[in-house]
């Protein structure tokens, strides 16, 4: 049955960001599903709100069979009254701060980076990084084996500028180490006003020692589709995000392809972190007429399909997709899928392997809790998450490319593609 096209819509897919969405222009979110922000969470934002008043309902019963039975909930109070009674400054001690931290710690005991506590002043400002343009460094960034990683950095924005690379390992933020950090946590140290600067310290294969790189915030606007006929006849179609303006861009990409008819197509992915759900099945559905794109699991026995469109306009015409470790989301859905079913060949390094669904449930409080609900699978059942896509031809592209101005990425994509 196909899934409704209503329901779809309101889906995103998070890229780091699930991932969590770092620093970008518009609304990632790894199946993020929307939720409104109320009065109380804006009050609560704003920069001159602290954290003030009592916590309420300290020491109330709590609901019959809410606890397990071995679990004494009192022992949350007892460390609680500990603390105020002994800690050497508790005269600074802030009870809110307290409440909401010991909840952060709670859903952190998760174990899953994509599952985070927001208080309301982070709640806020993660719904206003879902939506529009905004002001940053431009790139997406991820908890990778508890290291906080680059996953993107955005054509032509600031962090590319500076020199960030995707896979580059963050490991302090202006002096601070980010050792234990949150993805939440590393978005609000790392954005800011525009013309304001942030020195992300970063290592990567090819450096000997860590080093400093000075980022200067702008504002992050980026079109997201461009596309090139190359002189050997070769379409070149680039997606840096699933954004809002991608399927209208990506349609006009389509119009051009079947125009020129070119002797093959390059649908380059890499460092895209992700977006909207619908628009990735939009996308891969320019070359699947039928059958699942992605499914949805929550266990065992409960699993939604997502189906194509059954538009299929370049189904004919030979395709590769270029991955590497900074595709991530819904990029893997397309690159996945198109492997999967055959229509194209995927060239590069293995993705990124973002590949959870996230749920926002907001309190009335302002807070919310970011929840990973399900995982994605490839049309033949392959679970994306921390596997990544595997390129059918694995090409890296090196320190000494990069900075020499070449993509042997690229190279192999054309070469595959004039071979009759």
């Amino acid at each position: 049955m196909h899934y409704k096209e209503n329901k779809i819509s309101k889906l995103k897919v998070f890229g780091l960001i699930v991932s969590a969405i770092v620093l970008i222009f518009v609304g990632y979110g790894a199946g993020l599903y929307s939720a409104g922000t109320s009065e109380v969470a804006r009050e609560m934002a704003k920069k001159e709100t602290v954290y003030l008043g009592k916590v309420l309902g300290k020491y109330s019963q709590p609901e019959k069979g809410v606890l397990a039975r071995d679990i004494d909930f009192n022992l949350f109070w007892d460390v609680w009254d500990t603390l105020e009674r002994k800690y050497v400054d508790r005269d600074k001690l802030n009870e809110k701060e307290m409440f909401y931290g010991a909840l952060k710690g709670m859903v952190n005991a998760a174990g899953d980076p994509y599952t985070v506590f927001m208080d309301p002043k982070l709640a806020v400002e993660f719904e206003e990084s879902m939506t529009g343009t905004f002001e940053g460094i431009g790139a997406e960034i991820g908890i990778r084996k508890e290291i906080l990683t680059i996953i993107a950095p955005l054509s032509g924005m600031p962090a590319e500028r500076a020199g960030l690379r995707a896979g580059d390992k963050v490991y302090a933020i202006d002096g601070e180490s980010t050792a234990g950090i949150s993805i939440d946590e590393a978005v609000n140290k790392i954005r800011g006003p525009k013309g304001t600067d942030v020195v992300l310290t970063i290592s990567r294969d090819g450096l000997e020692a860590a080093e400093d790189i000075t980022i200067t915030r702008g504002t992050i606007v980026v079109k997201s589709v461009n596309t090139e006929l190359r002189d050997d006849n070769i379409f070149v179609v680039k997606i840096s995000n699933f954004n809002s303006d991608t399927s209208g861009l990506f349609n006009q990409a389509v119009g051009e392809i079947i125009k020129n008819n070119p002797r093959g197509v390059v649908l380059d992915l890499r460092n895209n972190p992700g977006g909207y759900l619908d628009t990735a099945v939009d996308v891969a559905s320019e070359w699947i007429e039928d059958g699942v794109i992605v499914s949805e699991e929550f266990d065992d026995e409960n699993k939604n399909d997502f189906w194509a469109r059954g538009r299929a306009r370049l189904k004919d015409y030979k395709t590769v997709v270029l991955t590497n470790q900074g595709s991530a989301s819904a990029s893997e859905i397309v690159a996945g899928a198109l492997q999967d079913y055959g229509k194209a060949t995927i060239v590069g390094t293995r993705t990124f392997g973002k590949g959870s669904v996230q749920t926002l449930e907001e309190f009335k409080d302002g807070s919310s809790v970011k929840i990973t609900v399900a995982k994605w699978l490839t049309p033949k059942g392959n679970y994306i998450n921390k596997e990544g896509i595997i390129p059918d031809v694995e090409v890296d592209l090196t320190l000494e490319d990069y900075e020499e101005g070449r993509d042997p990425q690229m190279d192999k994509a054309v070469e595959l593609l004039k071979v009759e």
